[in-house]
């Protein structure tokens, strides 16, 4: 079992910039890939980014492509998602999820964490 714990949210306006953090504890997450996906009211969950468990490879969704940027630093078992630019659409609940594999479908991860509400105002 993985624990997965995000912190980070808040409140900024727009063009501002917040650093999301996902925690990692329980079994080891070694090997997992580890994704963002976010929530707004009344929309569905949507695929923000996911990066391998090297790191080496990412994968962004068009619409956070150029403002976002996701980072890991195993040996702290922690995933990182700097947002700049922000815009008020990217107000949302953000929650970090960990998969075996790279993958940009909700359905293939294992482990979700609770979420950190994201409000950016106009």
């Amino acid at each position: 079992q993985v624990q997965l714990v995000e912190s980070g949210g808040g409140l900024v306006q727009a063009g501002g910039s917040l650093r999301l953090s996902c925690a990692a504890s329980g079994r080891s997450f070694r090997g997992y890939a580890m994704g963002w996906f976010r929530q707004a009211p009344g929309k569905e969950r949507e695929f923000v980014v996911v990066i391998s468990w090297s790191g080496d490879s990412t994968v962004y969704g068009d619409s956070v492509k150029d403002r976002f940027t996701i980072s890991r630093d195993n040996d702290k078992n922690t995933v990182y998602l700097q947002m700049n630019s922000l815009k008020p659409e990217d107000t949302a609940v953000y929650y970090c999820a960990a998969a075996p594999s790279l993958t940009l479908r909700s359905r293939n991860y294992d482990y979700w964490g609770q979420g950190t509400q994201v409000t950016v105002s106009s």
